[in-house]
């Protein structure tokens, strides 16, 4: 026998379109690989098998029972068993659902027919009523589930704020007993489920969540504030970057401060730490949280050259997003400026009129000032008092001197 199962069926259930299938099956990883080519056996040692065919890739696993987690992550050991008992080892109910496209099993089944899914559903776990109920409820016992996988309280708060869902009292109760096992939960792990998290549109209900279970502070490496809500990032567009939802987390953490937050420099480290971002993501991050007093208090009394520098910055939309978050009509006075920057007969970001090639074909060589006149000369150029290559050389020329 072989079913769908997990996140296909629920989302099936929903008559959301499945991202994947996983197929759940009483043969063995073996019996799978010799009746299709080609497999790639991920996770042969838990019956898990890869099976490719008409450009899909299915996660083909065979039913087992689970043993001892003693690294909080997976088994130390499984043995095959049969479908209830593969039911029964799965987080959340409505991801133990089970369905068989082609034929009623002698399990506890009823059909279903939705615009994304028909079938015989094979429920061990009552994960269909809480499905219908909108409620999150983990198999079994909480406790046992989440000593299990630490991660899974995290699973808990993107698929709760996702569907919208409540949850079940004993699995919140359970999460927040747990809350500080996720200190030995990898960073890997822990940093891309964030990233799922704040890249989707329910980001502020999975930030309530971390925050009511005492989950937020183990997650980013600092600890919220008494009052921390989400007042910024509910204010961001749904449509947001990774690296804009979280310096918008870092600043509802107890932020008011160009680098960190409540004025610690080592608070962004921290953050980059504890979800192990890239150099890249790192860099959005620090530049969208150190520019943004500056942006927001200093924008006028900035010069020209400076202000169009900074609207030419790759995220400065980005930048504007985050402060009409916290204040819309300082980013709308700013928007305006920025327009009228940009037709002034200049523009924000023009050609250079003097590049580094010009300098050296001038008989200038790589030096300390050399960077430092180019940036001159194209403050000049943006603000207005030179217009041609001429005139750029000619202040190059009296900056040398």
């Amino acid at each position: 026998m072989a079913y769908f199962a997990g996140g296909c069926v629920r989302d099936g259930l929903l008559n959301r379109d499945p991202s994947d299938f996983d197929v759940a099956t009483n043969a063995s990883p073996d019996q799978v690989a010799q009746w299709f080519h080609p497999v790639q056996r991920v996770g042969a040692s838990f019956g898990v098998v890869l099976v490719r065919s008409g450009g899909h890739t299915i996660e083909v696993a065979t039913f087992r029972s689970d043993g001892p987690y003693s690294d909080s992550r997976r088994p130390d050991s499984v043995r095959f068993a049969d479908a209830r008992a593969d039911a029964e080892r799965r987080d959340f109910t409505f991801n133990a659902l089970f369905l068989d496209p082609l034929a009623a099993q002698p399990v506890p089944a009823e059909a279903v027919t939705t615009p994304t899914i028909h079938g015989t559903l094979i429920d061990f776990v009552d994960g269909k009523a809480d499905l219908d109920r909108g409620l999150l409820k983990a198999v079994g016992d909480p406790d046992a589930r989440l000593r299990e996988d630490h991660l899974r309280a995290l699973r808990a708060v993107r698929f709760a704020a996702r569907l919208g869902f409540r949850v079940d009292l004993d699995t919140a109760a359970a999460i927040q007993r747990h809350a500080s096992d996720l200190s030995g939960v990898s960073r890997e792990r822990i940093g891309d489920e964030v990233r799922i998290m704040l890249s989707h549109p329910t980001r502020t209900g999975a930030f309530r969540l971390l925050l009511a279970w005492k989950l937020a502070g183990y997650v980013f490496g600092v600890e919220p504030n008494s009052g921390s809500e989400p007042g910024l990032l509910a204010a961001l567009p749904e449509r947001s970057s990774f690296e804009l939802a979280l310096a918008a987390v870092v600043v509802d953490l107890g932020a008011p401060a160009t680098t960190g937050v409540s004025g610690d420099p080592d608070a962004l480290l921290r953050v980059r730490d504890a979800l192990m971002l890239s150099n890249d993501e790192y860099s959005k991050l620090a530049g969208l949280i150190r520019f943004r007093v500056p942006l927001r208090d200093h924008w006028v009394s900035m010069g020209v050259a400076a202000r169009k520098r900074a609207a030419a910055r790759e995220l400065f939309s980005d930048h504007l997003s985050l402060l009409a978050a916290e204040r819309s009509e300082a980013a709308e006075l700013v928007r305006a400026d920025v327009d009228g920057l940009a037709s002034d007969g200049v523009g924000i970001d023009p050609p250079r009129l003097l590049t580094g090639d010009h300098l050296i074909a001038g008989g200038w060589r790589p030096g300390p000032t050399f960077k430092s006149v180019l940036e001159t000369v194209f403050d000049a150029q943006l603000e207005g008092r030179i217009r041609t290559f001429e005139e750029a050389r000619e202040l190059a020329a009296r900056l040398r001197v």
